[in-house]
């Protein structure tokens, strides 16, 4: 199981058009908002990537509203570990344990996983109402992969509950007014 001291949340590429175009994004969205500050809540660090912003345009206003602590990474290869500033920036937070979301499932979502899992020897879980992509089944291929790969599938329900473990104390009320 995921714990709050190994844990970091890895935001990828929920920018422009592109965004406006994924399978269910209003689902979505709302559910990156939930998570994100649930991880704000239990002191889990984020990183929040960007593929070419220039050209794709910044992450949806929807989702970086609640990104107030940090800055997005520029990355130009699919998977995020293919960015030398997103691997220093994840060495430095120390943490072994990936909470993937982002888009879009079946390529930048995939690789990155694949890579943290084969490369970099991390265990991931992608959360599955805080990824997409353009079709329904690129979205359940993209997961299927992840999981051949030795990744785990989760939600952000089981995730805030996996690194809670009990229902007491302010973090637990915070998270509850979250999901209600």
């Amino acid at each position: 199981m995921f714990t709050i001291d190994n844990s970091i949340l890895l935001l990828i590429d929920v920018q422009g058009q592109l965004a406006q175009l994924m399978h269910e994004r209003d689902k979505l969205f709302k559910s990156l908002g939930n998570l994100i500050q649930g991880m704000e809540i239990l002191g889990v660090p984020v990183i929040w990537m960007e593929q070419i912003p220039k050209n794709l345009g910044p992450t949806t206003e929807a989702v970086s509203k609640y990104l107030t602590d940090n800055a997005p990474i520029e990355k130009f290869s699919f998977s995020c570990c293919g960015e030398p500033r997103f691997m220093e920036e994840f060495k430095k937070a120390g943490r072994t344990q990936v909470l993937l979301t982002g888009i879009e499932t079946h390529i930048c979502v995939f690789q990155t996983g694949y890579d943290l899992i084969n490369k970099q020897d991390c265990q991931v879980q992608v959360v599955t109402d805080c990824v997409s992509s353009r079709t329904k089944e690129n979205k359940e291929i993209g997961i299927q992969r992840i999981v051949q790969s030795g990744g785990q599938v989760t939600c952000v329900e089981m995730v805030f509950f996996e690194l809670l473990r009990a229902a007491q104390g302010d973090k637990f009320k915070q998270i509850i007014k979250l999901i209600k």
